[in-house]
């Protein structure tokens, strides 16, 4: 959706900070809100698409005033409440309610490093779904504004490109994040001129490479 979060292209935000060197997370907190986020992984309703879907809800005054582990905070625990798995009480005591259900078997810290080290991503393959464009073919992104989650920003819609890889199937993301029928579809790296997306202010030999789904996509 056209929100606060989709601001590729956009002027006046200031300088982005880049550090060399340093902790990986700047408060000790950020870390436990990253370690929560990832414990909660294979509840997908609480995760991935369906997290990103929430926090695109907020206003722009809410989305700017926050850094990004707050940011991860506040939409998980939104998702939490939403989807039953904890009650708003139990947010503002620190407490479970007596009789509370846990899960089972609990999340242990040998259980951390296989989970996160062995591959466990099937969703990509190559059946399923025939491929609309083809390696080599000139396409033009579509030119939209859902009101719900996409994977194409608006920087680059109604904009010309070239395939230049075929990833194969996956599920679209914007059905994903709404519980929708996953409609499975060919993802594709696409090249674009950066004056294409930019201007004429751009380096004439610079390249922009998006990956983009099937749905996103017109032939040119």
């Amino acid at each position: 959706m056209n929100g606060p979060h989709d601001i590729g292209g956009m002027q006046n935000f200031g300088p982005v900070p880049y550090y060399r060197t340093g902790p990986v997370f700047h408060e000790v907190w950020e870390g436990r809100i990253y370690a929560l986020n990832r414990a909660l992984a294979p509840f997908r309703k609480v995760t991935g698409y369906i997290a990103r879907a929430q926090s695109e809800q907020w206003s722009s005054a809410d989305y700017y005033r926050m850094s990004y582990y707050e940011r991860w905070y506040l939409r998980m625990v939104q998702l939490l409440v939403k989807t039953g798995m904890v009650t708003q009480e139990e947010v503002d005591s620190g407490q479970p309610a007596p009789g509370s259900a846990k899960e089972t078997p609990p999340l242990t810290a040998a259980m951390v490093v296989p989970m996160y080290t062995q591959g466990r991503f099937a969703g990509r393959n190559r059946v399923g779904a025939p491929a609309r464009f083809q390696v080599g073919q000139r396409v033009r992104t579509r030119n939209m504004n859902p009101t719900g989650l996409t994977r194409l920003p608006r920087y680059a819609r109604g904009r010309f490109g070239m395939i230049t890889r075929d990833y194969g199937v996956t599920p679209l993301p914007d059905a994903i994040a709404h519980e929708l029928p996953d409609r499975p579809q060919h993802v594709y790296s696409v090249r674009f001129d950066a004056r294409e997306l930019w201007g004429e202010q751009s380096k004439p030999q610079d390249k922009v490479y998006l990956d983009l789904w099937d749905e996103y996509l017109e032939s040119a």
